[in-house]
């Protein structure tokens, strides 16, 4: 069995979740499954949704500060620096709409990106006269070279993920922050798919920007998520509309009439509306309290270990690895190939099967575990690929 780094106080974080009936599940990246004590909040909030009358009116606001809090102490920010979001789409478009553009500006990304990123910045074209520079690869993988080469000084804006979605290689962020910062570009980073299962700290990394989804690493329903922005940023993007329950004073609920609102500091002006969902919320903060007490350092090391194994078993005449082989610039999963891309395609089938659930990403095979995985998934894997 796969040997895991754990807490003293916990050891046996397999029973956070529900069993997985006959399947092996290591597609964490895709959608995480929830845990146990996630599924119970959000069946306390369907009660209370039944029962109105046992919801006190400060619930509308200590979950989602909750929420915020915890978020702050998983990436080394601030709770007025977060906002709570649906996803991580939510967040780019309040940095497309909250910047001061002029035509002619750019925004960096790199090819073969999430579709986010195009879905963002390809209508800012039009809308605002930006430029979107598209950056290949000089070697396999997307590097922070690739990108700090790209710069020129139109370039207001680097938008790119930590970790790809496509093939699990990790950006180095700090490098391209500080090379971003020398000539007054800014960073937005999608930490999608490292946030909770990679140890992260806003100051280290240097980014002006983070959005993140949180039904993958962040064990959380889906249609939740959140967007950090340095607090230098907040004052100075442009006003737009905002959630009423991010005005000041709108906790007061028996005065709600506020014909000049005036937007509460921090990061909240840009919440998702409907803020106070509890069928999703109530669940992501018993989510985040569990991906603190376990540590991503701890996801790190477990997921690191799977994945070298997986490395080491995959047959050479059979498969390819398509992730970076060193540990240290892949994210919290990895990926390989079979020789051809119809091959790849049908060992997935194969995969699913046989009750083997991974994801199929632009031509590779995308293997995310966590915690609940163990050695025996692993050999279940390469098994079916063998067989």
């Amino acid at each position: 069995m796969a040997t895991a780094t754990s807490s003293p106080a916990h050891t046996n974080w397999r029973d956070e979740w529900f069993e997985f009936e006959d399947a092996t599940y290591l597609n964490v990246a895709g959608n995480a499954p929830m845990p146990k004590a996630s599924l119970k909040a959000a069946q306390g909030a369907i009660e209370w949704k039944k029962f109105p009358q046992r919801v006190p009116d400060e619930a509308y606001f200590d979950v989602p500060d909750r929420i915020r809090a915890s978020i702050a102490q998983l990436i080394g920010a601030r709770a007025e620096e977060i906002a709570l979001t649906t996803g991580a789409s939510t967040g780019m478009a309040s940095v497309a709409y909250g910047l001061s553009w002029k035509p002619g500006d750019e925004v960096i990304t790199a090819q073969g990106e999430f579709p986010l990123q195009y879905t963002t910045w390809r209508p800012m074209e039009k809308r605002e006269g930006i430029t979107l520079k598209i950056v290949a690869p000089s070697d396999r993988f997307i590097s922070a070279d690739d990108l700090i080469g790209a710069l020129s000084p139109k370039t207001k804006l680097v938008s790119v993920s930590m970790v790809r979605f496509d093939d699990g290689s990790m950006i180095e962020a700090a490098r391209l922050a500080a090379a971003c910062h020398a000539q007054g570009t800014l960073l937005l980073l999608d930490a999608s798919q490292c946030c909770g299962a990679t140890p992260m700290n806003v100051t280290e990394l240097g980014a002006d920007f983070i959005v993140c989804a949180g039904y993958k690493w962040l064990l959380s329903p889906y249609g939740t998520g959140f967007f950090w922005a340095k607090s230098e940023h907040i004052a100075n993007m442009r006003p737009g509309p905002f959630y009423w329950t991010a005005a000041e004073g709108a906790s007061h609920f028996a005065s709600m009439v506020m014909p000049n609102p005036k937007m509460a500091a921090g990061a909240r002006r840009w919440d998702s509306a409907e803020t106070a969902s509890y069928f999703n919320l109530s669940a992501m903060a018993v989510s985040l309290e569990l991906v603190l007490r376990i540590k991503p350092e701890t996801v790190e090391a477990h997921n690191r270990a799977l994945m070298e194994l997986m490395f080491e078993r995959l047959p050479k005449d059979r498969c390819v690895p398509a992730s970076p082989l060193d540990p240290a610039r892949r994210g919290p999963y990895a990926c390989f190939a079979a020789r051809t891309a119809e091959k790849t395609a049908a060992l997935y089938e194969k995969l699913r099967a046989n009750n083997v659930f991974v994801s199929l990403r632009e031509g590779n095979l995308r293997i995310s575990p966590h915690l609940f995985n163990t050695e025996r998934d692993i050999d279940k894997l390469i098994a079916v690929v063998t067989a």
